[in-house]
């Protein structure tokens, strides 16, 4: 595996990273404020995010992405996130029955909680039955603005 890190900047948000293995998206922390250098690569898909995150429009399910590590369980769970529309969210029980598991709500929760495929696999398009729910270290205002770009308001 000959993988790349690509670190890329959003005005607003700081600087995101992405890890590549031949153009198949590995890793992705999201942009965050800290130090670290943009380093000019990634092309067209530094481009898709930086956009995104300006407002524009963009599914990401045309990104090649490395779902491998996943019990089959958890890859359905990310190939039915994809599917989500931007503007819409689920619950953490209804990604589990999407996903063919009525009941593994937790089990939901906890392959979003440890997502490394941020926008991607949009784990911030699923909610708690009684509210926004959390978004691990980025915090649930950051949850909050990733939907508000999206067009959603709770």
């Amino acid at each position: 595996m000959a993988v790349t890190q690509v670190a890329y900047e959003v005005e607003g948000w700081g600087v995101g990273e992405l890890w590549l293995d031949r153009g198949r998206v590995v890793w992705h922390d999201l942009p965050f404020p800290r130090v670290t250098t943009p380093n000019g690569a990634g092309g067209e898909l530094v481009e898709r995010l930086q956009a995104y995150f300006e407002g524009r429009p963009d599914s990401f399910d045309d990104v090649d992405l490395d779902l491998e590590y996943e019990t089959p369980f958890l890859e359905r769970c990310a190939h039915e996130l994809r599917a989500i529309p931007r503007g819409e969210v689920v619950t953490y029980g209804e990604l589990a029955a999407l996903a063919g598991a009525p009941g593994a709500a937790r089990a939901a929760g906890s392959f979003c909680a440890r997502n490394r495929l941020g926008l991607f696999v949009p784990c911030h398009r699923v909610v708690s039955a009684d509210g926004l729910g959390s978004y691990g270290s980025y915090g649930v205002e950051y949850k909050r603005r990733l939907l508000e770009v999206e067009g959603v308001t709770l």
